[in-house]
């Protein structure tokens, strides 16, 4: 029953449920991304994305007063303050780390020596004493607080204009969008000729490309770097455009030419009947067959160079003019390592546009990926 006309056999379900679920595990944690580029510091360290619309708790302590700070009112030595910060409600207050929330709001606690301490509600407290208070460090009080729900843009403005990540997000732009073009331009002509025209030597040059798969990276790019700057191409666009495009060939050929020798013959042998050019032919018939494989790699090159930071740095530099993002992303590792707002919100920058490609390309990879296997799908 799987191989009649209409019905879709058991591979294509597959693909379609590995696609789905891969697309939703790179959704979710997206989406904590994207939720907590709106939150601060705090909210970040206290609770969990999933918890972002709804109040938030947090323990800490406030120190009051010491005795230089009392006043004497009625015969009665007082220090007087407030435990919350701006926006903050209280929930509970205690004298100890171990039970921050011993006491209600309004409630009075005996602290020693005589002294005693009353929070009310609104944050404000009252610590009194019949003689005078002999301290130099004022006395912890611990406090568990709760704020209401809170999102803020702060974050982007921060990182869009003084951490630099708006100018990288267009320098990898700049970077990402030829260097995706160009080879599938290259390639997409390179593979229609190694399928399907007859030429001296095309056995060779499939084997060649089929070798330069398995080549390390690493291994040309000192080599190619010396033969740029040579050529006075060296710390630029031009010179990484080209760089990408070398490294990315062979995979882009190898792919699209397993997938066009693919092609029904009768199509193109019965358009070389009526007169058609080799160019006619890729132009009007190879191309518009092979969109899928075409698809599928332009997602597979963008993604590749796009999270892309060795060839960056070799061939482009590392100067604040010429980073890419994920040059700018290293640096706030290390100089905001605690500042999880400001991750998060870069992180989800970094990821966002890459996401909306795969979301926009993926019936394409999943036609790419079938093409060939299943047939009538």
């Amino acid at each position: 029953m799987e191989g009649m006309a209409g019905q879709k056999s058991s591979l294509v379900w597959t693909v379609n449920i590995a696609a789905f679920l891969l697309v939703l595990l790179w959704t979710i944690p997206t989406l904590g991304l994207l939720v907590s580029s709106f939150r601060d510091r705090d909210q970040i360290l206290t609770s969990g994305w999933w918890q972002s619309f709804s109040p938030s708790t947090a323990t800490g302590f406030v120190r009051t007063g010491t005795g230089d700070d009392a006043v004497q009112r009625d015969g009665v030595y007082v220090i007087e303050g407030n435990v919350l910060a701006e926006g903050q409600s209280l929930i509970g207050w205690g004298t100890r780390a171990r039970e921050p929330a011993a006491y209600e709001p309004g409630d009075t606690a005996e602290i020693g020596d005589g002294w005693q301490v009353t929070v009310a509600a609104d944050g404000t407290y009252r610590m009194t004493s019949d003689a005078p208070f002999e301290m130099r460090r004022g006395e912890r009080i611990f406090v568990t607080t709760g704020a209401p729900a809170r999102l803020t843009t702060e974050n982007y403005n921060r990182v869009l204009t003084a951490e630099g990540l708006g100018r990288a997000f267009m320098n990898t732009l700049t970077v990402t969008i030829p260097a995706t073009v160009i080879p599938i331009l290259i390639a997409a002509f390179a593979a229609y000729a190694l399928a399907w025209m007859e030429f001296p030597g095309r056995a060779i040059l499939t084997a060649a490309v089929v070798g330069l798969l398995v080549v390390p990276l690493q291994v040309a790019l000192i080599p190619l770097l010396r033969l740029h700057n040579d050529l006075g191409i060296g710390k630029g666009y031009l010179g990484i455009w080209l760089a990408h495009t070398g490294f990315g060939l062979p995979l882009a050929i190898y792919l699209l030419r397993n997938y066009m020798i693919g092609l029904p013959r009768e199509v193109i042998e019965s358009a070389r009947v009526d007169g058609a050019t080799e160019f006619q032919i890729f132009r009007k018939i190879i191309l518009p067959l092979s969109f899928p494989a075409l698809a599928s790699f332009a997602i597979f090159q963008f993604l590749w160079v796009w999270n892309d930071l060795l060839v960056a740095t070799v061939f482009l530099g590392n100067t604040r003019e010429q980073l890419v993002m994920t040059g700018v992303l290293r640096e706030l590792m290390g100089s905001k390592g605690g500042e999880w707002e400001i991750l998060a919100t870069s992180a989800f920058i970094s990821i966002a546009v890459p996401l909306l490609v795969f979301f926009a390309m993926q019936k394409y990879l999943v036609r790419g990926l079938l093409a060939g296997s299943v047939k009538g799908g």
